[in-house]
């Protein structure tokens, strides 16, 4: 399984013989070069979407024409766009799990909110979710954007994932610390990679208060298109 980081909350999982987008943010994302717009997204078969804010949901729409591939994601927003985007998706909802040639995708909650701007004020987009991930004998955990939650008591005892991807940049999600909690109290993860952080000065710009609380965890500071192979 290669995991590669492209910024934000946006990463590229290659695995099995699938390579899933998750949150693509290409257009206006400060720290992934227009240059490697391509590599990001060459090769894609899925497209998994969290929620609905323009960070996660931008360039979704227009990649999912590109490539020809099928967004996965909450029923109510791609039920929709569906039927008003002409493009191919897997709507599904929390507690479902889906099968994409061989990577079983089931979708958690999250605490956060998922609206997009119209012209007559936000709009709510679906609900806000996160993933659980199993290929290759492994689970991978995709918190989406979130904060502590009690449903991670239940969510750690039941997928029991090995790998978290955390959003733990704060102000908009949780923090390095609350992150470290989190996976201390719920969840017995062997590895964890933060994201949704320095991507802009208002966001914590370093991963040490996680590693610190995380004694006996590979805490993996991503870089921007360096695959992480586990």
């Amino acid at each position: 399984m290669k995991i590669i980081w492209l910024g934000h909350g946006s990463f590229r999982i290659e695995t099995q013989a699938q390579v899933l987008l998750i949150d693509p943010w290409l257009t206006g994302n400060p720290v992934l070069p227009e240059d490697r717009h391509e590599a990001a997204v060459t090769g894609a078969t899925h497209i998994l979407l969290t929620h609905a804010h323009f960070d996660h949901v931008a360039d979704v729409l227009p990649l999912a024409r590109k490539l020809g591939v099928p967004v996965v994601g909450q029923y109510d927003l791609l039920s929709h766009w569906a039927e008003n985007e002409g493009i191919e998706t897997v709507g599904f909802n929390k507690g479902g799990t889906v099968d994409l040639g061989g990577v079983k995708v089931s979708m958690v909650p999250a605490s956060h909110s998922s609206t997009f701007a119209t012209p007559d004020g936000p709009r709510t987009g679906g609900s806000e979710v996160g993933f659980m991930i199993g290929a290759e004998g492994k689970t991978l955990y995709v918190s989406g954007d979130t904060d502590i939650m009690a449903d991670m008591d239940w969510m750690g005892d039941y997928y029991k994932p090995d790998i978290g991807i955390l959003s733990a940049g704060g102000f908009f999600t949780m923090d390095m610390k609350a992150a470290a909690y989190a996976a201390r109290r719920y969840f017995n993860f062997k590895t964890v990679i933060p994201c949704h952080y320095k991507t802009f000065p208002i966001l914590e710009q370093s991963a040490q208060d996680l590693i610190d609380g995380l004694p006996g965890v590979d805490v993996i500071e991503p870089e921007v298109m360096v695959a992480v192979e586990l």
